[in-house]
């Protein structure tokens, strides 16, 4: 896969570059990149069985996701161990963390909070944005779409748990987020893992930076 960077400081034609499978510039290629190659349809089709299972066990947008975990609850827990398939990472993410249900639950929310509110640590948010996956296709670009959504997550949180705000460190998992899902799943999704909606709050580990 290739990606075409421009840096902003220079003329001249625009150079192509090598991204991996998740968006993140290839450095170099070693000797084992025709190797990997070989795999490569051996892997396919095993995915694809994964991606089927998974489907079956979620249903159409989750809606089978609950009722599958109360009767199988130990063959979920064996396949999420053994990874969930790439392209239904963001939404079995969301069914997990129960964030799908904040959502629903807070319509027009973080509309509201990215809008109309404002933020204390907006300029610290500002200043981390570049240091944020910097090797990544979708950050990449200053004042790009990247960053532009990173930048309103990130503002948005700091603006509902004013507890926390914001805190150096933040923008790695909004980012990670915000490659499998919308802004505002993302928002909601750190909601979940820092309030702990489902499972243990992760917000002590920031509370313990102020």
């Amino acid at each position: 896969m290739e990606s075409k960077v421009v840096d902003e400081n220079e003329e001249g034609p625009v150079v192509p570059m090598r991204v991996d499978r998740f968006g993140f510039v290839k450095q170099e290629h070693g000797p084992t990149e025709g190797l990997a190659r070989s795999r490569s349809a051996f892997e396919y089709q095993r995915d694809e069985r994964r991606i089927r299972k998974w489907r079956k066990m979620i249903g159409v947008g989750g809606s089978d996701w609950k009722q599958y975990v109360r009767r199988k609850p130990h063959v979920v827990k064996r396949r999420i161990r053994k990874g969930i398939p790439d392209c239904l990472r963001g939404l079995v993410w969301q069914l997990i963390s129960g964030s799908r249900d904040l959502l629903l639950l807070n319509p027009g929310v973080y509309e509201q909070l990215v809008i109309y509110e404002t933020s204390a640590s907006e300029l610290d948010i500002i200043r981390d944005i570049s240091r944020t996956f910097p090797s990544h296709v979708f950050f990449q670009q200053r004042h790009g779409p990247g960053q532009r959504s990173l930048y309103n997550v990130l503002k948005a949180y700091s603006v509902f748990d004013r507890d926390v705000g914001y805190v150096q460190g933040m923008g790695f998992v909004a980012g990670l987020l915000l490659l499998y899902m919308s802004e505002e799943d993302a928002f909601w999704l750190l909601v979940a893992l820092l309030k702990g909606a489902v499972h243990t709050p992760m917000e002590g580990m920031y509370l313990d930076c102020l």
